[in-house]
């Protein structure tokens, strides 16, 4: 077989890994892949007439090219091309492709319209209210924190803003930042013309996937996610930060103050690492979070709206205790894998995935065993960080950030899995490319085997302001 994975970054590398270990699969192309996507055997970036797909956006390139190489199978990492049809477009042309249709990805295109059909159809969710107008907004939040005292708020953007449209805020002051960074600012440019609020819950967070092949649905693995930019007692790295990205807004003696106060927050990202599996998450959880979240949104989303969901469900989990029993709530739901938290888990599947691919495809996933080995995987991302250079001040990830730095030492890692998220390969090795640069995935029999292997490999590896959390994997709150 010859198969495309579409994807940019991490999440693809880890996927085209997964294929290439394959005795189907003889090519796996990754378009557009990066620098990184070589660094396995059977892979490589795809090229349409000699050039690289620019984008993960050049759906009719993509389409282009999979006719041209005649491949058999394609599977869409991230959401955008999913929400611009591309899953669609490759059907047309008789591609057979992993990933649920446009229609399907209101899913997680819109956070308000899946927090309002969850709510009809009784999926535990927190309690929320949707927004299209900031001041109405703000006005709400006051009052909340006035009327709820000890209680805190979460603010997110209601459209794509590729994981970091999320603000998980610990005052009034942090939630009224957070409208105006998305509504006002726009920070995430359209994906904040609408705002879901929501009461912040507090628990075990999950992100669990699973696959559905429209008739059957059956557990896709789950990890521990650590979005957090810096490890909770990082003081010195968060002020950097700031008053490198706040300078673009206010002054540095207002940066200052209000990070003085511990008004600014320790921004959420697209992921800084991973575990897998989730420490906290066993089988009765697991059937528990099947029963009472994923089977019914994909049953119900047919039934109610009429649209059939193949491909991969991730919704984000808060599991809360309620009446002495662990409760699985939705925060949000996504329509593919996870990323960082595929890093993590993809490393321990030992089932077949070109097998699983076909299988949903022709929608007899209850035939084929989804097995994952008993292993930890440590997954820990190295992003660009602050720095300052001829452009000045940049805050690094998930701000501002300088790119092609010189990356040193990739080849000397022997233990760990390296997934490239942002480097290019150039005639004197590697530089990097973007804000998350790269990820270490290790594995062990316990997660402090595979945590101490992820970090020593992880030493090797130098660039110009390279930063990574210290504390993916230890029990810290996120």
């Amino acid at each position: 077989m010859r198969v495309l994975v579409v994807d940019a970054g991490g999440r693809g590398n880890a996927i085209a890994h997964a294929f290439s270990r394959s005795e189907k699969v003889k090519e796996v192309y990754v378009a557009p892949g990066n620098g990184g996507s070589y660094l396995f055997p059977k892979c490589k970036q795809a090229e349409l007439n000699g050039k690289k797909i620019p984008s993960i956006r050049a759906i009719e390139d993509i389409v282009n090219f999979a006719k041209n190489a005649e491949v058999d199978l394609a599977y869409i990492g991230p959401e955008e091309p999913l929400s611009l049809g591309l899953v669609d477009r490759l059907e047309e042309e008789g591609i057979p492709a992993v990933g649920p249709k446009k229609e399907a990805t209101i899913l997680e295109a819109s956070k308000c319209w899946a927090k309002d059909f969850m709510r009809k159809i009784g999926v535990p969710i927190p309690e929320y209210w949707n927004f299209d107008d900031p001041d109405e907004a703000k006005e709400f939040i006051k009052d909340y924190y006035k009327s709820n005292p000890g209680k805190n708020l979460v603010v997110k953007a209601d459209g794509l803003a590729a994981g970091k449209g999320v603000f998980v805020c610990d005052s009034v002051e942090e939630a009224l930042f957070a409208v105006d960074e998305i509504m006002v600012r726009k920070r995430f440019g359209e994906a904040g013309n609408r705002i879901e609020v929501e009461e912040r819950l507090y628990g075990i967070e999950v992100a669990f996937t699973a696959l559905s092949d429209g008739k059957h649905v059956v557990p896709f693995g789950h990890a521990k996610d650590y979005k957090r930019a810096f490890d909770p007692d990082d003081v010195e790295g968060m002020r950097k930060f700031y008053m490198g990205y706040m300078r673009k807004y206010i002054t540095k003696e207002e940066a200052k103050k209000l990070f003085d106060e511990g008004k600014l927050l320790n921004p959420n990202t697209g992921g800084m690492g991973a575990v897998s599996p989730h420490p906290k998450v066993d089988e009765e959880i697991e059937r528990k979070i099947m029963d009472l979240v994923v089977e019914p949104i994909i049953k119900k989303f047919k039934e109610i709206e009429g649209i059939e969901f193949r491909g991969v469900l991730y919704p984000v989990i808060m599991l809360v205790e309620e009446d002495e029993e662990l409760v699985p709530k939705v925060l949000e739901i996504n329509v593919r894998d996870c990323d960082p938290g595929a890093e993590a888990k993809l490393p321990r599947l030992e089932s077949d995935l070109a097998e699983i691919s076909l299988a949903l495809i022709d929608r007899r996933l209850d035939e084929v065993e989804v097995k994952f080995s008993n292993d930890y995987c440590v997954a820990v991302c190295a992003v660009s960080g602050f720095m300052v250079g001829r452009e000045g001040i940049k805050p690094g990830y998930p701000g501002d950030h300088y790119t092609n730095q010189p990356i040193k030492g990739i080849e000397n890692v022997k233990d760990a899995y390296v997934y490239a998220n942002g480097i290019a390969k150039t005639k004197s090795g590697y530089e990097t490319t973007g804000g998350r640069v790269l990820t270490i995935s290790a594995l062990g029999k316990t997660v402090e085997e595979a945590r101490e292997k992820a970090y020593r490999e992880l030493e090797k590896i130098s660039f110009p302001g390279i930063r990574y959390r210290k504390t993916i994997g230890l029990d810290v709150p996120e």
